[in-house]
């Protein structure tokens, strides 16, 4: 076709590059107030796999042309589309700019919430 190779940015998987990208991808949205916790959603379809057998549930960094995915739980009380902007916001001060989707596995009560009777 003789097209221009594009070159990607992104570390390859299986590198220590990819491994510390992944890592604070998942830093940056854990450290968010409402979030809980990384989630893999069903079949833990959201994942980054690492080397050593190892995985990160709830980030999963796209390739060239393709979204970062993440899947948290959240404490409810903040609107979810303002959570999602600022997830969004967090995986991007990493990756640059980037599509994210952000999926909310869950939502739990907020801190200080009384429990369902």
């Amino acid at each position: 076709m003789g097209g221009v190779p594009v070159e990607d940015s992104r570390p390859g998987p299986g590198t220590a590059a990819a491994r510390e990208v992944v890592e604070a991808v998942a830093a940056a949205v854990l450290a968010h107030p409402d979030v809980v916790r990384l989630d893999g959603g069903p079949f833990g379809a959201v994942a980054s796999y690492l080397p050593g057998r190892r995985r990160v549930l709830g980030v999963r960094v796209g390739g060239p042309g393709e979204a970062t995915e993440v899947a948290v739980v959240v404490r409810r009380g903040s609107p979810l589309a303002v959570v999602a902007d600022e997830v969004a916001d967090r995986v991007r001060a990493v990756l640059g700019p980037v599509p994210v989707d952000v999926t909310f596995a869950d939502v739990v009560p907020g801190a200080g919430a009384a429990p369902s009777p």
